[in-house]
């Protein structure tokens, strides 16, 4: 006969108290990827309501203590991250003696499916001007891109779009937070001085 933690009801019962931050700390720390509060709070047995306030105050617990990690939501979910301004110590750990970053093209690809999808191979090497075939399947080994649709049009060209890797990577809840495309536009006073710059002087201006 299993006897229950001191504070947590036994199984099939639910925690009380501060049982549900405990509760919810250890699920998020043994989860793999982003665990939605509707799975968190069948597990738990309580209300989603529950586990959304749970998990802010945990969230901001994290801030004013000033953790190496945090809790963050994205991707749909809930999981522990590393804190924003320690991202440096993180890198450097990860990439030590690896050759993990992705190329510059590989970079681009991404962004172009990243706004434009679902987008087939032609499409996204139309915009970059050169093949992209060998990118994509680089994109997909590592999880970013995948297969979400078929074109119905003739040929029934394979379409891509971005992962939930892809949006707990960058820290997303949702590709709706990703910034305008706009904020990478330059202005048009920027586009004509840049222009202007890439003329050759007329004469008598030499």
């Amino acid at each position: 006969m299993s006897v229950a933690e001191p504070g947590l009801e036994a199984p099939g019962g639910s925690p009380v108290g501060d049982e549900v931050a405990r509760a919810l700390e250890a699920i998020l720390m043994v989860a793999e990827e982003p665990v939605p509060t509707r799975l968190l709070a069948e597990l738990l047995e309580v209300a989603p309501e529950v586990v959304e306030h749970r998990c802010a105050e945990l969230a901001a617990g994290c801030v004013a203590a000033r953790r190496g990690f945090v809790l963050l939501r994205v991707a749909g979910g809930w999981r522990f991250g590393s804190a924003p301004d320690l991202h440096a110590y993180v890198e450097r750990f990860v990439l030590e003696g690896q050759s993990s970053r992705l190329s510059a093209a590989a970079l681009e690809t991404l962004a172009i499916v990243a706004y434009r999808q679902p987008v087939s191979r032609a499409q996204v090497a139309a915009v970059r001007g050169v093949n992209v075939d060998g990118v994509l399947r680089t994109l997909q080994v590592r999880g970013y891109v995948e297969e979400v649709a078929r074109d119905p049009g003739p040929g029934q060209a394979a379409l891509f779009g971005t992962t939930r890797t892809f949006l707990e990577k960058l820290g997303l809840d949702s590709l709706a937070e990703l910034p305008p495309l706009g904020d990478f536009v330059p202005d048009a006073a920027t586009v004509e001085a840049f222009e202007q710059g890439l003329r050759p002087p007329a004469p008598g201006e030499r």
